[in-house]
C-alpha cells in the first residue's frame, strides 16, 4: 500500500512539473500569460492532491490512538500549512528558472541557487520547530516516525521533480 501511494505522489510530483515548459523566454503575449494561469492553477490542484495523498499515507502508517489523533491531526494540518508557504517559494524558483532558462545568467543561476537553498533552511527550521510541539502529543517513536515518513515522502517528490529538471548548462 505504501508503494502504490508513493508512486501516485511520484507520479503526481511529476505531471506537476511536466506542466511547467522548460526553455520559455520571459517575453510572453498575452494567451501565453493566460495559458501560463491555467497551468499554475493546475500546479496548485496537483500540490494539493499531493498533500492529501502524503496524509493518506502518513494516517495509514503513524497508528495513532483516537486520544493522540485528535491532538496530531490538527498540530500536522498546522505544519503543513507552513511547509506550503515555504513550497510556495520552491515553485516560484522552479517556475523562474523555467522561464530564464534559455537566457540564464552567471548572476541569476546563483540568486536561484541561495534561493533554492534558504527554502532548504527554512524547511529544516520547520522540523525543528515542530519536533517537540509534535513529540507533546505522541510518543518520542511515534514522532521520529512521522518526521521520518515526512522526509521520505519530500524527498520522493523532489527527486521526481529534479529528474524533471534540466541541469544548468555551465
Amino acid at each position: 500500500m505504501i508503494r502504490k501511494n508513493l508512486l501516485s505522489i511520484s507520479m503526481a510530483a511529476i505531471v506537476t512539473l511536466t506542466g511547467i515548459s522548460l526553455g520559455q523566454t520571459s517575453s510572453q503575449t498575452p494567451s501565453n500569460n493566460s495559458a501560463q494561469s491555467s497551468v499554475d492553477q493546475n500546479i496548485d490542484l496537483l500540490r494539493q492532491d499531493i498533500r492529501s495523498h502524503k496524509k493518506q499515507i502518513i494516517a495509514a502508517n503513524l497508528q495513532l490512538t483516537d486520544a493522540e489523533a485528535v491532538k496530531f491531526w490538527p498540530l500536522y494540518d498546522q505544519y503543513t500549512a507552513e511547509l506550503v508557504k515555504i513550497n510556495d517559494a520552491k515553485y516560484a524558483v522552479i517556475k523562474e528558472y523555467a522561464i530564464n532558462y534559455d537566457t540564464l545568467t552567471d548572476d541569476k543561476a546563483l540568486t536561484l541557487t541561495r534561493q533554492l537553498l534558504d527554502v532548504d533552511q527554512q524547511v529544516a527550521q520547520l522540523r525543528i520547530k515542530y519536533v517537540p510541539l509534535v513529540s507533546k502529543v505522541i510518543s518520542g517513536k511515534k514522532t521520529a516516525f512521522f518526521f521520518q515518513m515526512d522526509r521520505r515522502l519530500l524527498m520522493l517528490i523532489d527527486l521526481q521533480l529534479a529528474e524533471q529538471i534540466p541541469m544548468v548548462q555551465p
